[in-house]
């Protein structure tokens, strides 16, 4: 298994700049195609009088202030990736929902930012929305961007489906690796059961062709995400995997508390799989 096709989301804002270079660089790296995608949606609310008619005026502005964003996104996308085989395609659409429909001809989406409010989902991509509802692995990119190295991976391990589904989406990765740490935390009563799980996971990733390494580490639950990137940190590692736990509810995602600090707080890059 290996990642052929990369896929990432351009805007017009300079801020998505450090998300392009990052996906650029990783396409050259695993020599995958690099698809671009620009999407936007029009934002009618914002020229509509209280009885939701919109004035024939201010509807042209809006399309094409649209239309001169995605030309613009265009342009920043080609320019990140003149060294790779790259593809572009446009949609009016959400960017969460139309990087999930074009998801279909992708093996890694490449994303970055805390989910947005209000109408900046109509010009941004919603990553909790997108890692969600995608069905496939989305790495994030720290605010900064970066190249991803994942020289050295800290697999955040709790025994359930998302945590399965995410080795299993990061093996094109962690071959690569000098080293993985498959890392749970928990309750001292809960410890032996731990180091069971973990090293379980080593051995497979290990018949795999992996180097891993099992670590259990008792800590309560709000200081998880804490002992994973101190654990990184000592490691000198550049990624966590972690599988992405939450709900839906009324149009918006309850995420877990590892998976909510890893998105809004991302020290480094993390690759999540739901």
């Amino acid at each position: 298994m290996s990642y052929k096709t990369l896929l990432v989301h351009a805007e017009a804002d300079p801020a998505a700049a450090p998300r392009l270079a990052t996906a650029a660089a990783l396409a050259q790296r695993l020599d995958a195609a690099l698809l671009g995608l620009g999407a936007e949606m029009y934002d009618w609310m914002a020229v509509s009088d209280p009885y939701g008619f919109a004035a024939p005026d201010w509807t042209d502005i809006v399309r094409q202030q649209v239309e001169a964003d995605l030309v613009a996104a265009e342009r920043q996308f080609r320019q990140a990736a003149a060294t790779v085989q790259h593809d572009w395609g446009i949609s009016h659409e959400a960017p969460a929902l139309a990087l999930a429909r074009m998801a279909r001809s992708a093996d890694l989406i490449i994303a970055g930012g805390a989910p947005l409010d209000g109408a900046a989902s109509l010009r941004a991509a919603d990553t909790a929305d997108l890692i969600m509802t995608s069905g496939r692995p989305v790495l994030v990119a720290p605010p900064t961007g970066g190249e991803l190295r994942a020289e050295r991976v800290v697999v955040a391990w709790k025994d359930g489906r998302e945590a399965r589904r995410a080795v299993a989406d990061a093996l094109p990765l962690l071959k690569r690796a000098e080293e993985v740490v498959v890392m749970a935390t928990c309750a001292t009563p809960e410890m032996e059961d731990a180091q069971a799980a973990t090293a379980a996971v080593a051995q497979h990733l290990k018949s795999h062709g992996v180097t891993a390494r099992a670590c259990a580490r008792i800590a309560p639950a709000d200081r998880a995400c804490a002992e994973l990137n101190i654990e990184a940190q000592a490691l000198g590692a550049d990624l966590i995997v972690a599988g992405a736990y939450g709900h839906s509810r009324v149009r918006e995602w309850i995420l877990g508390g590892v998976t909510h600090t890893l998105l809004h707080q991302p020290e480094r890059f993390v690759l999540f799989s739901h």
